[in-house]
C-alpha cells in the first residue's frame, strides 16, 4: 500500500474528473451565464415546495448515480434556481454579474484554502491587505485595519463588539460581568443586523436606543444628542453611535458630519454601515452623499451589492493602528499561529477574527477592479444613478404610478395604483386597498417568471415596490420593460 497512488476523486480516475467537471462548466455557462443573463428568459420558474421537492429528487440514498444522473442534477438545480444575473432581477441590493468576479470566484473555490495563515494562503494574505488598503484610501484614510467578513450583518457586529472592548477590554475576559448598562444608539432606518447583534453579543436589545429619522429617512442628529443624554440621565454608559449610508429601503444617507461631531462631544465610537452605499464613494460625482465618513472608528462596505463582486464580499474597515481587531479576538492557538515560524507571523491573519476557517473574498473584487480600473467601477456607479433618475421621470409620465419620494439614491420606491382605485386617494378604504396591490403583482410577476422587485410596508405607509438599480447590464429598455411590465400584470385590478 505504501506504494501505491493516492485515491483521487470518481475512483481514482482523473480523466473522468475532468470530463465532468468540463460538462458542469458547459451547462454553467449555458443555463446560467446565457440563458440566466437574457433577457428572453424567465427569471424563475417558480415551484411549490411539495412540487419542487418531487422534481429534485432531494432524498440521500447509500448508492451513488451515474455521471449523467450528476449533470442532469446540476441542470435541475439551475432550472429552477432564481437568476439573480437576470436584467429583470431587481428584488436585492445585489444583483447582475461580473465575469472577471466570477472568474475570481471560480480560481478562489477551486483553490479551497483558509485565509487565515500566510503559509497556505500566501497570495490572498497579501491581496486581501491591498485590497483592504484601497478600500481604506477611498475612506479617507491612510492606515489602519480591516478584514473581509461573511457579510454586513457580521461587519456591523464586529463594530459592536471593537467598540465595546475598546471602551471595557476586560469583558474579553470577565464577560458581561465587567460591564455596567451599555447603550447603543442608531436611526429607526437602521439594518436589522444592529439589534440581532446586541442580541447576539449579550447587550441585549434594550440596549439599542433608535434614533428619529426625518421624513427622507436620515437620522437626526438633534434627537440622537437627545437619546445620549436620556441614556445617562437613565444610568446607562453610552459607548457606540451607528450611522448608516444607503439605508435598505429608502436608500438614505445618514448626515455623517453632523453626526461625527456628537460622537467627537461624547467620546462616542462612530460605525458607519455603508454596506448598501459605501461603493458611491468610487463616484467623483455622487461621493458627497458620504461626506464626513473619514471622521468614523469603522466602516462596513460590501462590493457585492452595488459593485456586481459577488456574494460574498463585505469588508470591516478600521482607523485604529493599534491592532484592536488581534487585541479583542485573539486566542493564539499554538496549533496554528506558532511565533517560532520561518516567514514573519505578523502575516498569519487569522486571530484578528472569530472564525477560525475563513473563506478567501478579496480575489473577485480583485481581478474585477484590475478589469475595469476604477474608471470602469466609477462608470458602473454612475450608470446606476442615471438609470435610476430615468426611471423616476418616465414613472412621472405615466398613470397609476406614484413616488414614496424623490430617491437621492437607486432605491426608487413607489406605489403602482390599479385602475380601481385612480381618483379615489380620499376613499376611506382606499390605504387598505393600495396595500394589497403589491402582493398581488408580486406573486403574479414571480409565477410567470418575468420579472421580481420587492415590496414593504414603512412606518404608516402602506406596502410599496422598491425597485433596485444595481444590475450593470441593464439599459433604458430594461426601465421601460419594468413598468410597461407592472401595467399589464396590473390592468384588471
Amino acid at each position: 500500500m505504501a506504494d501505491s497512488e493516492p485515491l483521487l476523486s470518481l475512483d481514482g480516475d482523473p480523466v473522468a474528473a475532468e470530463a465532468l467537471l468540463r460538462d458542469v462548466f458547459g451547462i454553467i455557462v449555458d443555463e446560467v451565464i446565457r440563458k440566466g443573463t437574457s433577457a428572453s428568459e424567465k427569471v424563475c420558474e417558480w415551484k411549490e415546495p411539495e412540487e419542487l421537492k418531487q422534481l429534485l429528487d432531494l432524498e440521500l440514498r447509500s448508492h451513488g448515480e451515474s455521471r449523467e444522473q450528476i449533470l442532469e442534477r446540476c441542470r435541475a438545480v439551475i432550472r429552477y434556481s432564481v437568476k439573480t444575473c437576470h436584467p429583470h432581477f431587481f428584488n436585492q441590493l445585489f444583483s447582475g454579474l461580473d465575469p472577471h468576479a466570477l472568474a475570481g470566484r471560480i480560481v478562489t473555490e477551486s483553490l479551497n484554502t483558509s485565509q487565515y495563515t500566510y503559509e497556505i494562503a500566501p497570495v490572498f494574505v497579501l491581496m486581501e491587505e491591498e485590497v483592504l488598503k484601497k478600500l481604506r484610501a477611498l475612506v479617507g484614510w491612510s492606515s489602519g485595519d480591516g478584514v473581509f467578513c461573511p457579510g454586513g450583518s457580521i461587519s456591523n457586529m464586529y463594530a459592536v463588539n471593537l467598540a465595546r472592548y475598546q471602551r471595557y477590554p476586560d469583558c474579553k475576559q470577565r464577560g458581561l460581568r465587567a460591564l455596567p448598562p451599555l447603550a447603543l444608539f442608531t436611526s429607526k432606518e437602521c439594518h436589522y443586523s444592529i439589534k440581532k447583534g446586541a442580541a447576539f453579543l449579550g447587550l441585549g436589545t434594550d440596549s439599542v436606543r433608535v434614533v428619529k429619522a426625518d421624513e427622507r429617512g436620515k437620522m437626526i442628529p438633534e434627537d440622537l444628542e437627545r437619546q445620549i443624554s436620556l441614556a445617562e440621565a437613565e444610568g446607562a454608559v453610552p459607548f457606540l453611535v451607528t450611522a448608516t449610508s444607503g439605508t435598505t429601503v429608502l436608500g438614505a444617507f445618514d448626515p455623517l458630519e453632523a453626526i461625527a461631531d456628537v460622537c467627537q462631544r461624547h467620546g462616542l465610537w462612530l460605525h458607519v454601515d455603508a454596506a448598501w452605499g459605501g461603493s458611491v464613494l468610487l463616484s467623483q460625482t455622487h461621493r458627497h452623499l458620504l461626506a464626513g465618513i473619514q471622521r468614523a472608528d469603522s466602516v462596513a462596505w460590501n462590493p457585492h451589492k452595488l459593485l456586481t463582486a459577488g456574494l460574498q464580499c463585505s469588508a470591516l474597515l478600521l482607523r485604529d493602528t493599534s491592532n484592536l481587531l488581534k487585541r479583542c479576538h485573539g486566542s493564539q492557538a499554538s496549533y496554528l499561529f506558532q511565533q517560532d515560524k520561518f516567514y514573519d507571523v505578523a502575516l498569519d491573519t487569522g486571530d484578528k477574527v472569530v472564525q477560525c476557517g475563513r473563506r478567501v473574498d478579496c480575489l473577485k473584487l480583485w481581478l474585477m477592479w484590475k478589469a475595469q480600473g476604477g474608471q470602469g467601477l466609477e462608470q458602473r456607479v454612475d450608470q446606476a444613478f442615471a438609470l435610476a433618475r430615468y426611471l423616476v421621470e418616465e414613472l412621472k409620465k405615466r398613470e397609476g404610478f406614484e413616488l414614496v419620494m424623490e430617491p437621492e439614491f437607486v432605491n426608487v420606491c413607489f406605489w403602482f395604483v390599479p385602475p380601481s382605485l385612480r381618483g379615489k386617494q380620499g376613499s376611506p378604504d382606499y390605504a387598505e386597498r393600495l396595500a394589497k396591490v403589491a402582493p398581488v403583482l408580486k406573486e403574479r410577476m414571480v409565477k410567470e417568471g418575468s420579472m421580481m422587485v420587492g415590496y414593504q410596508p414603512h412606518g404608516t405607509r402602506g406596502n410599496f415596490f422598491r425597485m433596485v438599480v444595481a444590475n450593470p447590464a441593464l439599459t433604458q429598455a430594461d426601465m421601460d420593460f419594468f413598468l410597461n411590465e407592472l401595467e399589464r400584470l396590473g390592468q384588471d385590478l
